[in-house]
Protein backbone atom coordinates (compact mmCIF):
# COMPACT_ATOMS: atom_id res chain seq x y z
CA UNK A 1 0.00 0.00 0.00
CA UNK A 2 2.97 2.37 1.00
CA UNK A 3 4.72 1.33 -2.19
CA UNK A 4 1.52 2.25 -4.27
CA UNK A 5 1.42 5.77 -2.93
CA UNK A 6 5.02 6.37 -3.53
CA UNK A 7 5.18 4.74 -6.84
CA UNK A 8 2.31 6.92 -7.57
CA UNK A 9 4.31 10.16 -6.32
CA UNK A 10 7.35 9.39 -8.06
CA UNK A 11 5.28 9.09 -11.66
CA UNK A 12 3.46 12.07 -10.69
CA UNK A 13 6.97 14.33 -10.03
CA UNK A 14 8.56 12.76 -13.15
CA UNK A 15 5.22 14.22 -14.95
CA UNK A 16 5.53 17.41 -13.30
CA UNK A 17 9.35 17.78 -14.24
CA UNK A 18 8.16 17.42 -17.80
CA UNK A 19 5.95 20.62 -17.63
CA UNK A 20 7.69 23.06 -16.37
CA UNK A 21 5.04 25.46 -16.62
CA UNK A 22 3.21 23.49 -13.53
CA UNK A 23 6.72 22.61 -11.85
CA UNK A 24 6.80 26.13 -11.23
CA UNK A 25 3.25 26.48 -10.19
CA UNK A 26 3.34 24.17 -7.57
CA UNK A 27 6.94 25.33 -6.13
CA UNK A 28 5.14 28.84 -5.85
CA UNK A 29 2.10 26.73 -3.89
CA UNK A 30 4.56 25.37 -1.52
CA UNK A 31 6.39 28.66 -1.25
CA UNK A 32 3.10 29.95 -0.64
CA UNK A 33 2.73 27.11 2.46
CA UNK A 34 5.75 27.76 4.11
CA UNK A 35 5.34 31.95 3.97
CA UNK A 36 1.71 31.43 5.38
CA UNK A 37 3.11 29.75 8.20
CA UNK A 38 6.02 31.60 9.13
CA UNK A 39 3.18 34.93 8.92
CA UNK A 40 0.94 32.88 10.97
CA UNK A 41 3.88 32.81 13.35
CA UNK A 42 4.87 36.08 13.00
CA UNK A 43 1.50 37.30 13.71
CA UNK A 44 1.19 35.20 16.72
CA UNK A 45 4.45 37.07 18.08
CA UNK A 46 3.09 40.21 17.31
CA UNK A 47 0.26 40.04 19.13
CA UNK A 48 1.39 37.91 22.70
CA UNK A 49 5.04 39.76 22.78
CA UNK A 50 6.76 36.59 23.11
CA UNK A 51 9.50 35.26 21.00
CA UNK A 52 8.10 32.21 21.38
CA UNK A 53 3.68 32.26 21.80
CA UNK A 54 3.76 28.07 21.65
CA UNK A 55 6.01 25.81 23.50
CA UNK A 56 5.92 21.89 24.47
CA UNK A 57 6.66 20.97 27.94
CA UNK A 58 9.48 18.55 27.75
CA UNK A 59 9.90 17.58 31.01
CA UNK A 60 7.59 16.01 33.81
CA UNK A 61 8.84 19.07 36.25
CA UNK A 62 5.23 20.14 36.66
CA UNK A 63 3.06 17.33 36.65
CA UNK A 64 0.48 17.01 37.22
CA UNK A 65 -0.61 20.29 35.75
CA UNK A 66 1.21 19.68 32.71
CA UNK A 67 2.44 16.37 31.33
CA UNK A 68 5.56 15.70 28.91
CA UNK A 69 4.07 16.43 25.33
CA UNK A 70 1.59 19.00 26.30
CA UNK A 71 1.63 22.00 23.94
CA UNK A 72 1.09 25.76 26.08
CA UNK A 73 0.29 28.75 24.85
CA UNK A 74 2.12 32.03 26.41
CA UNK A 75 0.89 35.55 26.75
CA UNK A 76 3.68 37.91 27.39
CA UNK A 77 1.56 41.40 27.18
CA UNK A 78 0.34 40.87 30.31
CA UNK A 79 2.55 43.39 32.30
CA UNK A 80 2.15 41.79 36.30
CA UNK A 81 2.89 38.06 37.30
CA UNK A 82 2.17 36.43 40.41
CA UNK A 83 2.70 33.73 42.58
CA UNK A 84 1.14 30.45 41.28
CA UNK A 85 1.48 31.81 37.66
CA UNK A 86 2.55 29.44 35.00
CA UNK A 87 5.65 31.29 33.33
CA UNK A 88 7.79 30.37 30.66
CA UNK A 89 11.22 31.52 31.20
CA UNK A 90 14.99 31.62 29.59
CA UNK A 91 18.21 30.93 31.10
CA UNK A 92 21.18 33.35 30.07
CA UNK A 93 23.52 30.82 27.97
CA UNK A 94 20.96 27.89 28.07
CA UNK A 95 18.88 27.12 24.14
CA UNK A 96 15.79 25.47 26.05
CA UNK A 97 12.87 27.33 27.99
CA UNK A 98 12.01 25.95 30.95
CA UNK A 99 8.14 25.93 32.15
CA UNK A 100 7.62 26.22 35.98
CA UNK A 101 5.25 28.05 38.09
CA UNK A 102 6.31 31.70 40.59
CA UNK A 103 7.24 30.72 43.95
CA UNK A 104 7.94 33.93 45.60
CA UNK A 105 7.64 37.87 43.97
CA UNK A 106 10.38 39.98 45.09
CA UNK A 107 10.24 43.95 44.61
CA UNK A 108 13.11 46.08 45.82
CA UNK A 109 13.08 49.63 46.93
CA UNK A 110 13.31 50.84 43.52
CA UNK A 111 10.09 49.06 42.17
CA UNK A 112 12.43 45.79 40.15
CA UNK A 113 10.05 42.84 40.13
CA UNK A 114 12.32 39.79 40.90
CA UNK A 115 10.96 35.91 40.85
CA UNK A 116 11.90 32.79 41.92
CA UNK A 117 10.03 29.62 40.08
CA UNK A 118 9.75 25.92 41.05
CA UNK A 119 8.23 22.73 39.14
CA UNK A 120 5.37 21.57 40.80
CA UNK A 121 6.69 18.05 41.02
CA UNK A 122 10.08 19.23 41.76
CA UNK A 123 11.88 19.24 45.85
CA UNK A 124 13.27 22.53 45.69
CA UNK A 125 13.36 25.82 43.95
CA UNK A 126 15.08 26.68 40.77
CA UNK A 127 17.85 28.31 41.97
CA UNK A 128 20.29 25.53 40.86
CA UNK A 129 18.83 26.04 37.29
CA UNK A 130 19.42 29.43 37.19
CA UNK A 131 23.25 31.19 35.61
CA UNK A 132 25.79 30.95 38.18
CA UNK A 133 25.30 34.15 40.90
CA UNK A 134 21.92 34.46 39.88
CA UNK A 135 19.51 33.82 42.61
CA UNK A 136 16.24 35.52 40.86
CA UNK A 137 14.49 35.76 37.54
CA UNK A 138 14.06 39.19 36.39
CA UNK A 139 11.09 40.12 34.34
CA UNK A 140 12.64 40.24 31.04
CA UNK A 141 13.91 36.57 31.70
CA UNK A 142 10.14 35.54 31.26
CA UNK A 143 9.10 34.44 27.58
CA UNK A 144 5.23 34.36 28.60
CA UNK A 145 2.75 33.30 31.15
CA UNK A 146 0.83 30.54 29.86
CA UNK A 147 -2.70 31.15 28.60
CA UNK A 148 -3.79 27.59 27.14
CA UNK A 149 -3.23 24.45 26.64
CA UNK A 150 -3.60 21.71 24.25
CA UNK A 151 -2.63 18.28 25.86
CA UNK A 152 -0.07 15.10 24.39
CA UNK A 153 0.04 17.12 20.91
CA UNK A 154 3.46 18.43 21.40
CA UNK A 155 4.48 14.27 21.95
CA UNK A 156 4.52 15.05 18.16
CA UNK A 157 7.44 17.81 18.52
CA UNK A 158 9.20 15.84 20.81
CA UNK A 159 9.74 12.59 18.74
CA UNK A 160 11.12 14.62 16.15
CA UNK A 161 13.73 15.92 18.02
CA UNK A 162 14.32 12.57 19.25
CA UNK A 163 15.13 11.04 16.15
CA UNK A 164 15.97 13.72 13.55
CA UNK A 165 15.63 11.31 10.40
CA UNK A 166 12.09 11.23 11.21
CA UNK A 167 12.14 14.93 10.72
CA UNK A 168 13.73 15.42 7.62
CA UNK A 169 11.45 12.34 5.75
CA UNK A 170 7.90 13.84 6.99
CA UNK A 171 9.16 17.47 5.96
CA UNK A 172 10.53 15.84 2.59
CA UNK A 173 7.25 13.47 1.95
CA UNK A 174 5.23 16.67 2.67
CA UNK A 175 7.21 18.68 0.24
CA UNK A 176 6.88 15.65 -2.12
CA UNK A 177 3.03 15.61 -1.91
CA UNK A 178 2.48 19.31 -2.09
CA UNK A 179 4.64 19.13 -5.37
CA UNK A 180 2.96 16.68 -6.65
CA UNK A 181 -0.65 17.32 -6.05
CA UNK A 182 -3.26 18.19 -8.55
CA UNK A 183 -5.65 20.99 -8.69
CA UNK A 184 -9.16 20.26 -9.02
Amino acid sequence: MIKDMFDKQVIELKKLWGNKRQLLFQLLNLAMIVFSALMIWKGLMFMTKSESPVVVVLSGSMEPAFQRGDILFLNNAVEEVGVGDVVVFKIKDRDIPIVHRILKVHEDENGKVELLTKGDNNRVDDRGLYAPGQLWLEREDILGKATGTLRYVGMVTIALNDYPVLKYVLVGMMGLFVLTSKEG
